[in-house]
């Protein structure tokens, strides 16, 4: 699995920023999914679930699909969840982020609600949603498909794609992208923070902008 190497002021603007300046200027995801704490911040390599309707279920083995899956999780890998933009259920609970924190996952993106958000942000997961829905998704929706290309607010993510999410929103790098464009956010943020500094110093935008090229 490729190793990310990202700076932690990066930010997902300056990611957007870094994708649009190679041309890739869709690849942010629906502004409806948002964190359950502002302050949450995941970046990570994705690994893709993808739920559609469906009332029926195993009433003895109900989670098997979805236990084989977190248990296959690796570190450094984030959920991303394609749930076709429905809210029958929540798609996403407490164990769940229980189960993918201790496999050292880092966070989980759905376009769908989530459950146990007060527990989620207990055990410091990073949780990204479209609301908050206490049903459970057995007999209202099941998993289709794990580790495919799904569609997640509007993107297309596959396996082995780049995440990051925080409270601007949640932003895909292609996985052929992946250096490129975490070299150049790495670097921006860097010179943000001299950016930053000249500011509250004092000096004008138009001389930091000429200085740096960068606001």
């Amino acid at each position: 699995m490729t190793q990310l190497s990202v700076d932690p002021r990066v930010r997902t603007a300056m990611v957007s920023d870094c994708l649009d300046a190679i041309g890739v200027r869709n690849n942010v995801m629906d502004a409806n999914i948002k964190p359950i704490r502002l302050s949450m911040r995941a970046v990570g390599i994705a690994a893709t679930m993808s739920f559609v309707p469906d009332s029926q279920y195993d009433e003895k083995d109900p989670y098997a699909t979805a236990i084989n899956f977190l248990d296959t999780l690796s570190p450094g890998e984030i959920v991303v969840i394609s749930t076709q933009r429905e809210s029958l259920s929540a798609f996403w609970g407490e164990l769940f982020s229980a189960a993918s924190r201790g496999r050292g996952a880092t966070g989980v993106i759905a376009e769908g609600p989530l459950r146990d958000s007060e527990a989620i942000a207990g055990l410091d997961f990073p949780a990204f949603g479209v609301l908050t829905r206490p049903f459970d998704y057995k007999g209202r929706m099941r998993i289709q498909s794990t580790r495919q290309t799904i569609i997640c607010g509007g993107v297309e993510v596959n396996p082995g794609d780049a995440v990051i999410a925080d409270a601007d929103g949640v932003a895909v790098v292609p996985a052929r992208f992946i250096d490129e464009v975490f070299a150049a956010a790495n670097q921006k943020a860097q010179t943000e923070k001299s950016v930053l500094k000249d500011l509250l110093a004092g000096k004008s935008v138009r001389e930091v902008w000429n200085a740096y090229g960068v606001l």
